[in-house]
């Protein structure tokens, strides 16, 4: 049955789900890349699709900007719908000089400035990882599409103007990108169980202050949700 933000009925959500946080961006997914693509909620204009993609029964859902946007989403997609598989499909900014625009960023771990994971287990210190499994199908299906990618962390901030720790110590740490919502799925994914990964795209390069466009954010990465698709597919053969 519906839930209190999403009103799809039980089974019109596939088991494997992309994440972008924008719900156009959800839109033009389904559209342009799922074959036969339903609407199957638009709770407060949060869109989500159910398709499929190389055989496979796949959804599509938007999620909003932030930790506690994302979580309500991803929390009642996996327990009440039973997602199992999450890829978020978002942006992000560089902030290495060898990530540049448009590059893809394929999140090995995230740091953040949320209390929200230490609040989900109670202890401070815990690292937001991604799945191992669905992260090497990314970066496998990244490598046939012969795109330019980067591995590593990211630092997922509460603060889109802004970090609250100076953006030099995220460098030293050895993050190439900032974004919102990669602790927060790994964190909600690792305590209701599901696998989950994510695959950004660069939208600004804050180092060299370049920045795309409020229109090509919503359309023009479709790169990275094909290399995600491919990446759940062949995660379900490996799988079968």
């Amino acid at each position: 049955m519906p839930t209190p933000h999403i009103s799809a009925e039980k089974g019109e959500f596939a088991p494997a789900c992309l994440l972008p946080g924008d719900p156009k961006r959800a839109q033009v997914i389904a559209e342009e890349l799922l074959t036969g693509a339903k609407l199957v909620t638009d709770v407060r204009g949060m869109l989500g699709f159910t398709g499929s993609y190389a055989g496979q029964e796949v959804s599509v859902m938007g999620t909003g900007m932030g930790i506690p946007s994302s979580s309500i989403y991803i929390n009642e997609l996996v327990a009440d719908y039973g997602v199992e598989r999450l890829i978020r499909v978002g942006s992000c900014g560089a902030i290495q000089d060898d990530v540049a625009l448009r590059d893809l960023v394929i999140v090995a771990g995230a740091s953040t400035d949320s209390a929200a994971p230490r609040n989900m287990f109670g202890f401070d210190g815990y690292a937001p990882v991604p799945d191992f499994a669905l992260t090497s199908a990314i970066v496998a299906a990244a490598e046939r599409a012969s795109l330019t990618f980067h591995v590593g962390s990211v630092f997922t901030s509460d603060l889109f103007y802004g970090a609250v720790t100076p953006i030099e110590q995220i460098q030293q740490a050895g993050c190439i990108a900032i974004e919102m919502e990669a602790a927060g799925l790994f964190a909600v994914a690792a305590r209701l169980k599901a696998r989950a990964a994510a695959v950004l795209t660069v939208s600004d390069q804050i180092l060299s202050n370049e920045h795309a466009t409020s229109q090509e954010r919503q359309d023009s990465f479709l790169d990275m949700a094909r290399v995600a698709l491919e990446a759940l597919a062949a995660d379900a053969s490996a799988s079968s």
